[in-house]
């Protein structure tokens, strides 16, 4: 009699435990999705109607996530490209459509941000489109989540244009104060930037540093003695004395530029940071730097352009 009093109380705790989980996986399907399942699957066919008298220089931000999505930054991103694009005079369009990446939208444009992009965002035509807008001239500049893991079903992507894989971020804490070091301040992103300051952000670590890429230039490193990079489910995280967290490459003749920070909402407030992304994006655009391609050494614009 026991027993079964016993096994009938336990039966009613399992229903009971899943139905609470069952509760929990229904509001939290979304993310359960992005974060364990691979990701959603969306993609756009249609393009979203761009305004015909975007003047140039122009600047895309695409934010578009199939993977974890990053809530509070990309509205902050978001605001803050809207602001550096009154204060530079450049044209501006932001999207999470990835139908926009056609060979004649693209071409409306001097530069591409992926805000945050995370997951297989795009169909093979737009797949098609961003490569060969890069390839001939185009520029890009990645931010934080555009250079995780989930970009890993399009090699190219990753082989080409990050250059490295990402194995994680530090969870205790997740947040954390690290001395970044600027390696040189002959590119526009670090031209008026200290030699060394410290910053709070989830900070990324990489298999690999992308250091030893030909025709990559490592820009910023971080201390690991400034912070603790830990673990992350099982893998070790630091990488040693060589920690890059921004660098530059050229992919053909177009201009990429990727900043492994930009998780917080609060570091697109910075005016540290604002003056690197605004550096970052007049070069990517060909305003400011040297460049690849055809006008690799060909100055267009001095340093100090970007601040």
């Amino acid at each position: 009699m026991v027993l079964r009093k016993v096994l009938k109380v336990l039966g009613l705790l399992l229903l009971a435990a899943s139905v609470v989980f069952a509760v929990i996986a229904w509001r939290n399907w979304d993310l359960i999705q992005r974060v364990f399942l691979g990701g959603v699957k969306v993609y756009e066919t249609v393009p979203p109607q761009i305004p015909a008298n975007i003047p140039r220089p122009a600047v895309l931000v695409f934010s578009k996530t199939n993977a974890f999505r990053h809530e509070e930054a990309i509205p902050a991103a978001a605001k803050m490209f809207d602001t550096l694009a009154r204060q530079n005079g450049w044209g501006l369009y932001q999207t999470e459509n990835g139908a926009a990446f056609s060979p004649e939208i693209l071409s409306r444009f001097d530069t591409v941000v992926f805000s945050n992009v995370t997951g297989d965002v795009f169909t093979p035509e737009q797949r098609a489109a961003f490569k060969a807008y890069l390839e001939n001239g185009g520029g890009y500049v990645g931010i934080h989540g555009a250079g995780d893991n989930s970009h890993k079903a399009w090699d190219w992507y990753v082989t080409s244009v990050i250059g490295t894989n990402f194995i994680g971020h530090p969870m205790d804490p997740q947040f954390q104060s690290a001395a970044v070091n600027i390696e040189t301040h002959a590119h526009p992103s670090t031209a008026s930037l200290p030699d060394r300051f410290d910053h709070v952000d989830e900070w990324y670590s990489f298999d690999k540093s992308p250091r030893g890429i030909p025709g990559l230039t490592v820009l910023a490193t971080i201390d690991e003695s400034s912070y603790k990079p830990g673990s992350f489910m099982g893998t070790e995280l630091a990488m040693g004395k060589d920690h890059p967290v921004a660098w530059w490459r050229c992919v053909g003749q177009g201009r990429v530029f990727y900043a492994a920070a930009g998780h917080t909402a609060q570091t697109y407030d910075d005016p540290k940071y604002r003056q690197f992304l605004t550096g970052a994006v007049q070069w990517a655009m060909k305003r400011a730097g040297n460049g690849c391609g055809s006008d690799a050494g060909n100055a267009t614009g001095s340093a100090q352009a970007a601040e």
